[in-house]
């Protein structure tokens, strides 16, 4: 850690769950002060997911409290809430390198710690493969907790809904957590609902009820069919008195809650009335997301992740301060102009799913509210919900971040491009994203993408490259159109360019020369240009720059003059060099019997851990001076 401004008194002596558990009960309120106090002293200095897991910290401590971790498993879902978790399993002293090269990693990894059960980069895996550990626990005839903590919006994934129907089916005990924080705590934690907690949580109660239940079956009156019917009857009576009903309870599994998941001691005690109960449980907790940091609290979007900031001020620093004009970011050249021309074509939507502010589909959402949805977690919706717009007239602007476009590809196949209806995929955080790490590189969509018929695959150079994609994939009889493009800012200031079409399938000619030709494809390209900016005057005539535009369909005009023009080719593409670009040129050559040597450059066939986006381009020799290197070496 770094410099601690005060003494804490119990979480420097806390190197393991181990040591939290020999406190008592009362002092855990304390344990949980210093703890939310270490991240945000921590991460107002070291960037990171900041608002999700100060929401978390009561409920880490109490489910660390209470389980036997690391015997018991955690199963955390959407992993920026883990970073309470990760301090007190052992990571304390090395937090300060968290999202950092070579630091701890930005999501828990089973890799650096025992404690961590599953990677848990992306949202609505954590019941699934809760399920899957407690199936494995009850196989091996092993006593093993295993609890699913779903949260931060990951319910509204398919995936979830899928491992809570086969959770209700099949024979487990595991807990899910659901980690509520759409809402402030309210009246309806109290009162009735509050007693039926207390009630549905008591040992005496649920030993009672057990052991009833054992006598009723050794008797033969209760059978498992009747069983579900008692479970049914209960939760009818139980809903008739909260006026409240839950699709978990409909499924027989066992609901208790809503709770104040900010009461550590009454969680303490609920997780430990119910962790032994039999069957399938949920237990429903409040939080506030950015919990005990007001300014976290009063704007959780913004304090997701803020960047560096006065933990003292709430001041988030380099926002809002004069500084040079500097290019935009992809993401709002895109949002600006997606809302430029849907006021032009009232046939025009956007669909995102839960990345309205990542995107910047806000934009639009703000001017045209009826025109854009927000779908949630949810990308193979996304794409389907697109599809029945286009089939019925819309033109759909459907943007889903690159890494998790791949949840959707099922989709992409058979309710767009099969029917080659008319929408737009966009892909933001295309490439290397940096300190996210591997769950979220956009390093495939390249490489899945090309094999779909139907679809045309754009990237374009920059700014006023992408105002033109965008222009020209809502032109009339487009097909699906898929447009990617990194996280961050590009390279033209002055991007409000004149809205014009782009010749679909053509490149163009950047910079001629005549001894080897470099084909990029995207804003990896102002790289190559750099590169070729850094040779001598000598060397610059014999180097060719081809930015290829688009993936699907390839200028087969381009790759004719080079194939006969040029004996030494390099291809440079910001995806996996396995299937992308490098790929489709091979290919090409081959097929038309040209034989030049070409050198692919691009993500090699590893998963890239995390560490700024400069940095992971010189570990993957994608950066101006590698690509140079190679120049000259084929010269």
């Amino acid at each position: 850690m770094t410099e601690e401004p005060t003494k804490h008194q119990y979480l420097p002596n806390i190197n393991s769950p181990a040591d939290l558990r020999r406190l008592r009960v009362e002092e855990l309120p304390q344990v949980c002060d210093e703890l939310r106090h270490d991240i945000i002293h921590e991460l107002s200095v070291n960037p990171g997911h900041l608002a999700s897991s100060l929401g978390v910290v009561e409920l880490t401590v109490a489910l660390h409290y209470v389980f036997d971790t690391p015997y018991d498993r955690i199963v955390w879902d959407v992993g920026h809430q883990a970073y309470g978790h990760k301090i007190l399993t052992g990571r304390r002293d090395r937090f300060c390198t968290n999202r950092k090269l070579g630091g701890l990693r930005p999501f828990p990894f089973p890799t650096e710690s025992e404690y961590d059960a599953f990677c848990c980069g992306h949202a609505s895996n954590s019941i699934s493969a809760a399920l899957g550990m407690a199936v494995a626990a009850r196989l091996h005839g092993e006593q093993r907790q295993v609890v699913a903590v779903i949260g931060d919006g990951a319910m509204s994934g398919g995936l979830s809904f899928e491992g809570i129907n086969n959770a209700a089916s099949t024979p487990n005990d595991m807990l899910v957590i659901l980690n509520d924080n759409n809402k402030s705590i309210d009246d309806s934690v109290g009162g009735m609902n509050q007693y039926l907690l207390r009630l549905t949580t008591n040992t005496t109660y649920n030993n009672l009820r057990y052991r009833a239940s054992r006598k009723l079956f050794d008797w033969g009156i209760l059978n498992e069919k009747r069983r579900k019917s008692i479970i049914r009857f209960n939760n009818s009576m139980k809903s008739l008195l909260t006026h409240q009903q839950n699709m978990f309870e409909g499924m027989d599994i066992r609901y208790f809650g809503p709770t104040d998941g900010h009461d550590v001691i009454e969680l303490v005690r609920v997780l430990r009335a119910i962790k032994d109960m039999k069957g399938p449980k949920l237990l429903h907790v409040h939080t506030v997301k950015g919990k005990g940091y007001k300014p976290a609290e009063e704007n959780a979007t913004v304090w997701h992740a803020p960047g560096k900031f006065d933990e003292d001020t709430g001041e988030r620093l380099d926002v809002g301060k004069p500084a040079t004009k500097c290019p935009p970011r992809f993401q709002d050249v895109f949002g600006e102009t997606l809302l430029e021309l849907a006021q032009q074509n009232p046939q025009i939507v956007g669909v995102t799913p839960a990345m309205p502010t990542g995107c910047s589909m806000n934009i639009m959402m703000h001017a045209l509210p009826d025109r854009t949805f927000d779908v949630g977690i949810a990308e193979g919706h996304a794409v389907t919900f697109s599809g029945g717009m286009a089939k019925d007239g819309l033109l759909p602007f459907c943007n889903i971040y690159s890494s998790f476009m791949q949840r959707a590809y099922d989709n992409i196949i058979h309710d767009a491009a099969i029917m080659r209806l008319n929408m737009v995929l966009c892909l933001d955080r295309a490439g290397l994203v940096g300190e996210d790490g591997p769950t979220h590189h956009g390093a495939f969509d390249l490489a899945f993408l090309r094999p779909i018929p139907n679809l045309t695959i754009a990237s374009p150079y920059d700014e006023p490259e992408l105002r033109r994609l965008m222009f020209t994939a809502q032109q009339p009889d487009m097909g699906t159109f898929v447009i990617r493009y990194p996280r961050g800012r590009g390279s033209v200031v002055d991007w409000r360019c004149p809205l014009e079409a782009v010749p679909v399938g053509k490149g163009r000619l950047l910079r001629d020369g005549d001894r080897v030709a470099v084909l990029s494809l995207g804003p990896i390209g102002t790289e190559v240009a750099k590169a070729i900016d850094g040779l001598s005057d000598e060397i610059q005539p014999h180097v060719a720059h081809y930015d290829m535009r688009f993936l699907k369909p390839l200028d087969e005009e381009i790759l004719h003059e080079v194939g006969q023009r040029f004996s030494r080719v390099i291809t440079v593409e910001d995806g996996v060099v396995t299937g992308g670009l490098g790929s489709a040129v091979l290919e090409f050559m081959a097929d038309h019997g040209y034989t030049p040597t070409l050198h692919r450059i691009g993500i090699p066939d590893t998963f890239v851990e995390h560490g700024t986006v400069t940095q992971l381009r010189e570990i993957c020799k994608m950066d101006a001076p590698n690509i140079q290197r190679i120049i000259l070496k084929l010269l």
